[in-house]
């Protein structure tokens, strides 16, 4: 079946759209991803816990890869920061995740559960190590050590990673991820979807 959107060109054999068109909608999607975020950040949320962030830094990194993806994980967190009142945790505990989940996705082939485990390992062992000084030394915390984030860290990436796997797999049965990748110019793994034919 093939499945091209209404956005996207053929020539020469290949998949295309105007570099214009492409990067507009990159910025919508950004922007949907990081309103998105934002808004549902409160969801489930205790301080060195907040599961939605995770499934948005997964979502993204398949969607648009691991820089964009980062990109997003700092704006939400520093909108967070400065309407909501959130501690560093919520930068500190979302840009390495986001940004490893969109590396492993690339170098394991396009396998959605790669991305989940960078989330987890990049959020719920590193995110969470490097909070402790931040929150330690510069906010003052007492009663911290290395690892006192770990446990809450991961079960948060857990409950996240959960929930974007089961939507992305659902997104990738439906063909839907292999059209939105197509229209963000991203690179797309899921072949049965997309159709090298030549056009009618």
């Amino acid at each position: 079946m093939e499945l091209r959107p209404p956005n996207i060109q053929y020539e020469k054999g290949k998949y295309f759209m105007k570099k214009e068109k492409m990067n507009v909608f990159r910025m919508v999607m950004l922007a949907m991803m990081v309103a998105v975020g934002v808004v549902i950040s409160p969801i489930l949320r205790i301080e060195g816990m907040c599961p939605t962030a995770h499934l948005i830094n997964i979502v993204c990194s398949v969607l648009m890869g691991p820089w964009y993806s980062l990109l997003c994980a700092i704006m939400i967190g520093v909108i967070r920061m400065l309407f909501m009142g959130i501690p560093p945790l919520a930068l500190t505990g979302a840009v390495f995740g986001a940004f490893l989940s969109g590396v492993l996705y690339r170098l394991s082939g396009g396998k959605i559960i790669c991305a989940v485990v960078g989330e987890i390992f990049g959020t719920g062992i590193i995110g969470s190590m490097v909070s402790y000084p931040v929150m330690a030394f510069l906010m003052g915390r007492d009663g911290l050590n290395a690892f006192f984030y770990t446990p809450m860290f991961l079960g948060a990436t857990v409950m996240g990673g959960t929930a974007a796997y089961l939507f992305l797999k659902a997104l990738s049965g439906s063909g839907l991820l292999a059209k939105f990748q197509l229209s963000l110019g991203a690179k797309v793994y899921d072949k049965r979807h997309v159709t090298t034919a030549k056009a009618d």
